[in-house]
């Protein structure tokens, strides 16, 4: 009895080393099929359950608010940013060409819902010279680990009363409340 749960456990923790050892792989190569199938079990499975508290106070992850730049839809994406002085930083492990980053370039613009607060926020692709100092030491490691280098800086963008911004330090603007994808 006990040998069959032992080779159980076994098995299991065979195929999981091999299925982290092909996600770094995918990560490090930058393969395009093995990319498209980490996003779309994320699309999927991760950011559906990621979306539900993304962006709300205590959470760990926050959420970028954009329109797609073809269809005119509001998406809502779960993304990890950093705080870059009065700026934000995201890093790119599938790297510059994902969908939501294409979509947020094209407008100019997105919502980022970090900590319960939201702010409008321009893009900017950084140096990773420039972005590594303000991951903590387990994410640069992570970084190293999948070789990751595309950063990407959110500006804050002042919100004016006729509804234009101008880049500035500026503090949240107000919400609706509504989160998800409309």
């Amino acid at each position: 009895m006990w040998s069959w749960i032992l080779w159980a456990v076994v098995v299991l923790l065979v195929l999981g080393l091999a299925c982290f050892t092909a996600l770094v792989l995918v990560m490090r190569t930058k393969n395009p099929r093995g990319l498209a199938v980490v996003r779309r079990f994320n699309r999927r499975f991760t950011n559906r359950r990621t979306l539900r508290h993304a962006g709300e106070a205590g959470s760990s992850n926050d959420l970028i608010r954009h329109v797609g730049r073809r269809s005119g839809m509001r998406y809502a994406t779960p993304i990890g940013v950093y705080p870059m002085g009065d700026d934000f930083l995201v890093y790119l492990p599938y790297g510059s060409g994902v969908d939501w980053l294409r979509n947020v370039r094209a407008a100019g613009s997105a919502e980022l819902r970090v900590d319960g607060q939201t702010y409008v926020v321009t893009p900017e692709i950084v140096e990773p010279a420039a972005a590594l100092p303000y991951l903590s030491a387990a994410d640069r490691r992570v970084a190293r680990l999948f070789r990751v280098t595309d950063f990407l800086a959110l500006r804050r963008v002042a919100v004016g009363s006729d509804g234009a911004g101008a880049p500035a330090a500026a503090g949240p603007v107000a919400d609706d409340g509504a989160g998800g994808t409309p």
